[in-house]
């Protein structure tokens, strides 16, 4: 394929079906392996942690949010779909609204985090205006986005074999010129709350990946096992993250109080050889301007999808500008207003997400591996009459009720407490509650459910689904 992207939420017939699968391997190695993710490694050291606990943490939370976000991208080659839309069978053509509204708010969250970063990186580098760097990361990043699929595939894996050289001798100089304070790999000096802040940060950190994951699968052949997808996507986001994470919590544990995350890499970059913190900031800008396209791309994708629960929308390369163009601008202006206390309150930020997006992993998850089986008639999830109704009242109540199960255990910092966090010295285990309470009611509401008959009719109209995709009539 070449030229710009026209797809975006509709179905991917299989004549367009395209790719290896291990391309996944590296692109969910190096959207990971930036340092907006060294950021996640920081708050068990900033909270009284020592770093050995830290790092525990750290590969705890990894194992198990990662493995939630590796599942859902085995759903991509087998149902040609991204992510999001996927959500209309278990909450309604109209109901899945609820989850798009959150997502959208987290891709342009994570995006004026982002860009600020590589913002940052460029001043600190190439001098010139942080808002100036802002608008230049932003548009080079909405030209990766509008090509699409295949140059944000490549782009990733180029960036990825680059940053096993550079971060590669930057890690190895992080471990051997600095220094760490006493006590800081005593395991005797463990804290639950820093320790479950720490694991909940990060496996929210994983499981925000959720949203994605299918929008970069989708074009693989269904002929891709399952086990394989999940493979190569867990192994390759894991891996980044807990590089990243980790240095961040050894450069914070270096640093102490005058930790500055830029600054910090700056310095240490400098200790292996003059100048090549420079190098590694440069650099960092480079992978910060690739996710920050990912996440304008899904961004465009969910946003299309909210505008078709109202209006039909055909997918054209038009409503593809004209969405992925809202996404940049708002990204932008989110970024140009942004405050200090914006990026001091980033892992908040990932706290939010987690308790947001917990029982919605929960529900699709139970949904496509125990319920349907991977069974779906996707034209009908184009059907605003379809069998899946306009409100999937299964997946609301058992998301609400999910939600509702997770805020006494909530942990946010100054901003709330929940009175269990509060018995439990301010640990927050939400994440243990939400998960099982929203899967088990979702799979108890929807016994009923004839798993067998939307088989039948997905088989009946595959021969159609697969002609109208390649005609790019709807769906």
């Amino acid at each position: 394929m070449s030229g710009l992207e026209v797809r975006s939420i509709d179905y991917v017939p299989l004549n367009e079906r395209h790719g290896k699968l291990w391309h996944l391997g590296p692109l969910w190695f190096m959207s990971n392996a930036q340092i907006a993710t060294l950021a996640v490694g920081l708050i068990s050291i900033t909270s009284g942690g020592n770093l050995v606990w830290s790092l525990l943490a750290i590969v705890a939370g990894t194992v198990v949010g990662t493995f939630f976000m590796a599942f859902h991208s085995a759903q991509g080659p087998q149902l040609g779909l991204p992510q999001m839309i996927q959500s209309r069978p278990q909450f309604g053509y109209v109901g899945a609204l609820l989850v798009w509204l959150f997502a959208y708010v987290q891709y342009a969250g994570f995006n004026v985090f982002n860009s600020i970063l590589a913002a940052d990186s460029l001043h600190t580098t190439l001098h010139g205006s942080v808002k100036l760097w802002v608008v230049v990361v932003t548009v080079v990043a909405l030209v990766i986005a509008l090509v699409g699929y295949d140059i944000i595939h490549k782009a990733e894996r180029v960036l990825t074999y680059t940053f096993l050289v550079i971060f590669g001798i930057f890690t190895v100089g992080v471990l051997a010129t600095l220094h760490y304070p006493a006590g800081s790999f005593d395991l005797g000096g463990f804290k639950w709350t820093p320790f479950l802040a720490q694991f909940g940060v990060v496996a929210g950190y994983q499981i925000s990946w959720a949203i994605y994951v299918s929008d970069y699968s989708r074009y693989l052949p269904p002929n891709v096992t399952v086990r394989k997808t999940f493979y190569w996507t867990y192994f390759g986001s894991a891996l980044g993250g807990i590089w990243l994470m980790v240095l961040g919590t050894l450069l914070a544990a270096w640093a102490g109080k005058d930790f500055d995350t830029i600054k910090s890499i700056n310095a240490a970059g400098d200790k292996v050889f003059d100048g090549f913190g420079t190098i590694v900031l440069l650099f960092a800008a480079l992978g910060l301007v690739s996710v920050t396209a990912l996440n304008m791309y899904g961004g465009s994708l969910t946003l299309i999808s909210g505008i078709d629960s109202f209006k039909r929308v055909r997918p054209t390369l038009g409503v593809r500008l004209l969405t992925l163009g809202l996404t940049a601008a708002l990204s932008l202006v989110g970024a140009l207003a942004a405050t200090a206390n914006f990026l001091e309150n980033f892992n908040n930020f990932l706290l939010l997400v987690l308790y947001l997006f917990i029982p919605w992993t929960a529900v699709n998850l139970m949904d496509y591996y125990v319920v349907r089986r991977g069974h779906y008639a996707i034209a009908e999830i184009f059907n605003p009459h379809g069998i899946y109704g306009r409100w999937g009242w299964h997946g609301i109540i058992a998301y609400v009720v999910g939600f509702a199960a997770m805020i006494p255990f909530f942990s946010v910092g100054t901003l709330y407490v929940g009175p269990a966090a509060k018995a439990l010295g301010g640990a927050d285990i939400s994440l243990f509650i939400g998960l099982p309470v929203s899967a088990l009611l979702y799979w108890w509401l929807t016994r009923s459910i004839d798993v067998e008959g939307e088989t039948r009719l997905a088989q009946e109209e595959a021969v159609a689904l697969e002609q109208a995709a390649h005609e790019h009539r709807e769906p």
